[in-house]
């Protein structure tokens, strides 16, 4: 078995200086890292960050304007005669957008670039929101029906604004849907370090990879999912209207407590993002890109605004006005980083274990965003016997992050497959695909002891080609996204007709 998934790992070597390549671009030629700031950002995020601060600008700071626009939406109580409600596709894409990256990838962000990370990681996602009302906006306008459900998303506004051009759509259908399905793997694995931590905390036994606690989680694991992507968009939504806020709330409730607890380091925690977010300590390599460049990457790398991997959510939505859902995506990048990521930073910048004064060999654990985030946990809640409990309830919800994000990879595979075809028969293909071979695959992976990290770097791979793909697109529409803004504006969110603002569509006649 272990020489079998060796000799996948090894197929796939060939994708990881290509990977490396294309996102450390054009940071891996020394003439320009050489470059004082600027030579630590690498052009992908270049493209992501200056796209958001484009379209702040032509939008007019959509984030700050409509902000309580969208939480109006969101509180309403609407109900969707097709697709989904507004509040759904929301809580749908937070599934997608609340994974794990929101705990490792914080850690991570701190562990490299220290706390000034964080606030770079804010303006970031003040930036990202506007990308985000952008791409949400195009995959409302030209989402398609099917049958009592929409479908829509990256590949059907990408047909549609260059020149109606099939290939196009179908070209960036199969990225997508390659890049969901060798994401599920992946969430596998942090599913399994997750639940196998809860398991540990509890019976203060460790358990390996062939116990059978390990096989039960990967049976259930195997089984839900199965059930729950067949049952196609409205039972995963179900399963996401329930699991997004219980998750999202305990989290916050824990963490909050645990803050308070250390009520007295909130000012050490304000003083040390601010300060570190220009002057970081020698501990981190003490240069101002580093900080700045892990905030932003790491920032935009969790909420995905611009990457159109969540436009698929926002396609299955029923809005009065297509600007609607673009007001709901700026909470959700607002949800996932200045909410979910910064209650994360309270937690490692607060417990300040580089310092040394936890009595933690830094540069043992540092390159363990799990071990850094379980042990500024441990130190802040240190002496007490709710200690396993509270280190459970978060590994918990780290399983739920992933868990999330593991159906709604399968599901917006799903919706991107129908692009290319709306018979059943295909849809249930790529349902079977995620469900009976992508997730056992990375079941039996964990089992049997091994990371296969050169076949992970195939959905970083297609990630950076969605990337490079969505922006331009979205470039080359910010205008039609503008005029949908204003419509709205004049119109005050009556009734709209594509045709108003010179676009057809097949819904919005």
């Amino acid at each position: 078995m272990n020489a079998f998934f060796d000799s996948i790992n090894k197929f796939f070597e060939f994708i990881v200086p290509i990977t490396d390549f294309l996102w450390d671009f054009p940071t891996n030629y020394k003439w320009y890292s050489n470059i004082p700031v600027l030579g630590k950002f690498t052009f992908a995020i270049l493209l992501l960050i200056g796209s958001g601060i484009y379209f702040t600008i032509r939008t007019g700071f959509v984030q700050i304007k409509r902000f309580k626009t969208g939480l109006k939406i969101l509180t309403e109580q609407r109900v969707a005669k097709t697709g989904i409600s507004p509040l759904a596709a929301f809580l749908l894409s937070s599934a997608m957008r609340i994974g794990p990256g929101n705990i490792m990838g914080v850690t991570g962000a701190v562990s490299v670039g220290g706390p000034g990370a964080l606030f770079w990681m804010w303006v970031s996602a003040f930036f990202g929101m506007s990308l985000a009302f952008a791409e949400a906006v195009l995959a409302q306008l030209f989402k398609e029906k099917k049958d009592k459900e929409y479908v829509g998303g990256l590949p059907f506004y990408g047909m549609k604004i260059f020149g109606n051009r099939r290939w196009v759509g179908v070209f960036l259908s199969v990225i997508f849907i390659i890049y969901a399905l060798f994401c599920v793997p992946g969430q596998t694995f942090h599913l399994f370090t997750a639940l196998g931590s809860v398991a540990d905390s509890l019976t203060g036994v460790t358990h390996g990879r062939q116990s059978t606690v390990y096989y039960a989680i990967g049976i259930l694991l195997t089984i839900s999912v199965i059930i729950i992507v067949f049952g196609g968009l409205r039972r995963v939504t179900k399963v996401t209207d329930y699991l997004v806020p219980i998750m999202a709330v305990v989290y916050f409730t824990i963490v909050i407590v645990i803050v308070l607890i250390n009520i007295r380091l909130i000012p050490y925690f304000f003083k040390e993002v601010f300060v570190g977010a220009f002057k970081p300590e020698a501990v981190f390599g003490g240069a101002f890109g580093i900080a700045l460049s892990q905030g932003v990457k790491r920032g935009l790398m969790s909420n995905e605004a611009g990457q159109g991997t969540i436009t698929m959510a926002a396609a299955v939505s029923e809005n009065k006005h297509p600007a609607e859902q673009g007001f709901v995506q700026i909470i959700g990048v607002f949800l996932d980083t200045m909410v979910i990521c910064t209650l994360t930073g309270f937690l490692v910048v607060m417990a300040h274990l580089w310092t040394g004064e936890a009595g933690v060999a830094w540069d043992a654990i540092r390159n363990s965003k799990i071990t850094v985030y379980m042990e500024s946990v441990k130190y802040l809640i240190p002496g007490t016997s709710l200690d396993s409990i509270v280190q459970s309830i978060l590994s918990l919800c780290y399983a739920l992050f992933a868990f999330t994000t593991l159906i709604g990879l399968i599901l917006f595979a799903e919706i991107s497959g129908n692009f290319i075809t709306k018979s059943s028969k295909f849809i249930n293909f790529i349902r079977a695909l995620g469900a009976l071979f992508f997730v056992p695959f990375g079941v039996l992976t964990v089992l049997a002891g091994l990371e296969l990290g050169n076949l992970w770097y195939i959905s970083d791979f297609v990630n950076i080609m969605v990337v490079f793909a969505n922006v331009p697109i979205l470039l080359v529409a910010s205008k039609i996204v503008v005029d949908t803004l204003k419509h709205y504006e004049k119109n005050e969110g009556s009734r709209f007709v594509s045709k108003d603002i010179g676009v057809e569509t097949d819904v919005w006649k």
